[in-house]
């Protein structure tokens, strides 16, 4: 049994972690951390968990386990580290941001020197392999996650070869639990924004993982993105130059996705509900002139956050990559 440990455990990306480990088959949950909720019972903040769990939040840090998950804030997670060293026989899961890019990869303690991580960029269908065998995993954004998936076969090709044009909306969850005037129901409900337009955080990430596949490309990443009128979810429409026939693309597409098993490539226009409380990615494509237009969706909390974290953290401890994640989560 892999014994488990939560920080952060009162927001949402620490609920959905929540709602996936208590009924995963491999793990016990050895601590909840929330320093705000210190005491409290679980089900008193995630209430749909009453009957699931007896488990309180603490503010201690055990290390009497084999995988953690920092489900906290931007710059948050070397914060936490930097306070709290953990054992090396610990594997740790970042859902923040803090050590995605390649830059960023490494962590040492800024009073010792002493390298305390290697983080390995935990998206599994460009990176399966490595996290397999690795020691500490960042887990990638919800944006990220949602438009990779997207592009990598064409990357992997070597086809991306005009400016790509991604157009893509989340749900509010994607803010985070704390309270902002863009998140407040009222402003939010019937209404649709644009922000951080052609500057959103993910597109480094983004250019990264396409590099990594098509070190050649040098074309453009146009993103524009939005804040739905929706709890949860994620669509991205994505459109750019190609020579590939409708049927041409559909053929790599479901190639490359052939062996992975929560991105699915249908050939039926798709929708958000499709998705929603789910780990899957579904992709539609269509043709359009020389256009190839892509359509991309997932779940911002669970393929974009937790249920990846899940599934990372299976492949790492040689599991079955859907274990525990074959049913839909209990969310909102």
């Amino acid at each position: 049994m892999i014994k488990a440990g939560i920080i952060g455990g009162a927001g949402y990306t620490g609920g959905e972690m929540l709602r996936i480990l208590v009924n995963h088959p491999n793990v016990e949950i050895v601590f909840v951390n929330s320093t705000s909720n210190a005491g409290n019972l679980i089900s008193d903040v995630h209430t749909d968990l009453i009957g699931d769990t007896d488990l309180r939040f603490t503010s201690d840090v055990s290390q009497d386990i084999d995988v953690l998950f920092l489900c906290v804030g931007h710059d948050d997670a070397k914060k936490f580290l930097t306070a709290n060293p953990i054992n090396e026989n610990i594997k740790i899961i970042d859902l923040s941001q803090d050590f995605r890019l390649n830059a960023n990869a490494s962590f040492s303690t800024p009073d010792s020197g002493l390298q305390i991580k290697d983080f390995i960029y935990g998206l599994p269908e460009l990176n399966r392999e490595e996290i397999k065998t690795a020691k500490n995993i960042a887990n990638p954004g919800c944006f990220a996650t949602c438009i990779q998936l997207g592009l990598l076969p064409l990357a992997k090709a070597g086809l991306i070869k005009s400016e790509v044009h991604i157009n893509a909306t989340t749900g509010s969850t994607g803010a985070g639990q704390s309270l902002s005037t863009t998140s407040h129901f009222s402003w939010r409900n019937n209404n649709l924004s644009i922000y951080k337009a052609f500057e959103h955080q993910h597109l480094n990430e983004i250019g990264e993982s396409l590099t990594q596949l098509q070190p050649s490309i040098s074309e453009s990443l146009n993103f524009i993105p939005q804040r739905g009128a929706f709890s949860r979810g994620i669509l991205a429409s994505i459109y750019l130059e190609s020579n590939l026939t409708l049927e041409e693309a559909q053929e790599l597409y479901e190639d490359y996705y052939s062996d992975h098993l929560f991105t699915y490539v249908s050939r039926k226009n798709i929708d958000l509900k499709q998705v929603v409380n789910t780990n899957k990615c579904l992709i539609h494509l269509e043709k359009h002139g020389n256009k190839l237009f892509i359509i991309s969706i997932i779940d911002n909390l669970l393929k974009g956050a937790s249920g990846q974290a899940v599934q990372n953290m299976n492949l790492m401890f040689g599991l079955e990559e859907n274990s525990g994640l074959r049913l839909k989560a209990i969310g909102f």
